[in-house]
């Protein structure tokens, strides 16, 4: 197993377990054994993903093509915490028998490295407290906490190692600022959310996506924000009110006592993910030398 510094001050919770296991199965090399190449600041904390058509998922439905023993080895192989993203908000307690489910569930918890599952359901978080306690939970920004007062009672959750807030309460740094030590340690930031921050439409577009997962034929939810007939694109995150840059995170929210921030992309191409782990992980001198490690391997189909 690679050898992890944790005394970094900043840890990164990264899209794709599942989804982008090919294209990790060349990064991770590289991040390993090349450190020289990316800031000594940061590290891998974990990555979250998915298996296509999880019934307890609340991601993308049909993306995450590989192979559960293959995810489980490279998390081993490399020392980083994988988690399984089961965030569908309209889960019933005969949702939980579930096999495949509770297989990913029993084969994660055998892993040498903690490992986490992200929740929306409160009926699911009962379920893995009593059945998977080796697993740590974080509570999913599917959630829209954008109260802060909301914020803050999922915080102080004794169940919850870390909490994902809605995007729109990334700014609000006179009451960030003044969270305990304690409740700053379980915040996990969004930071490249391309979505409108007047969305009023998020809660049911998440909604829409666990009844896809449940097997519901339901129409596609059509968002009226904004831009939101070009798809994602990094440049307009970028823009974003919300966006948090890596001069962000280190002048603004390290001295302020955050470490955790996490980067969204499971429903993403490869190479837009990519992008994201050049920006907020690699030397702007070495980003081309990682790309060209990555692109240039014949196995990999990006896209």
């Amino acid at each position: 197993m690679v050898k992890i510094d944790f005394n970094v001050p900043v840890h990164y919770h990264l899209p794709g377990l599942f989804e982008f296991h090919e294209m990790y199965r060349l990064f991770l090399p590289l991040f390993y054994g090349h450190r020289e190449w990316f800031y000594p600041w940061c590290d891998i904390a974990s990555i979250y993903g998915a298996p296509a058509d999880c019934l307890w998922g609340g991601g993308r439905v049909g993306f995450g093509e590989a192979e559960p023993m293959d995810a489980f080895n490279l998390m081993e192989e490399y020392g980083i915490s994988p988690r399984l993203t089961f965030s569908n908000s309209l889960l019933t307690r005969t949702h939980l028998s579930d096999e495949k489910c509770n297989s990913l569930c029993r084969l994660f918890s055998r892993l040498s490295v903690p490992a986490g599952v992200i929740v929306h359901s409160d009926i699911l978080c009962e379920y893995l407290s009593k059945e998977y306690p080796d697993l740590y939970l974080v509570s999913s920004t599917t959630k829209v906490l954008t109260d802060f007062d909301d914020f803050i009672s999922e915080l102080d959750r004794p169940e919850f190692k870390f909490v994902v807030p809605d995007f729109r309460l990334n700014r609000r740094f006179e009451k960030l600022e003044a969270l305990s030590d304690i409740q700053k340690d379980k915040v996990e930031f969004l930071c490249n959310e391309c979505c409108s921050i007047k969305c009023r439409e998020r809660r049911i577009c998440y909604e829409n996506v666990s009844r896809k997962n449940l097997g519901e034929d339901v129409p596609d939810h059509k968002c009226k924000s904004p831009d939101a007939a070009g798809g994602y694109r990094f440049s307009l995150a970028m823009k974003n009110p919300s966006f948090i840059g890596i001069d962000d995170i280190m002048q603004k929210y390290v001295p302020m006592g955050f470490s955790n921030f996490k980067i969204e992309g499971r429903g993403l191409g490869s190479a837009v993910v990519l992008e994201f782990l050049l920006y907020y992980l690699t030397k702007p001198e070495h980003q081309l030398e990682v790309r060209e490690s990555v692109y240039l391997d014949s196995m990999l189909d990006l896209f």
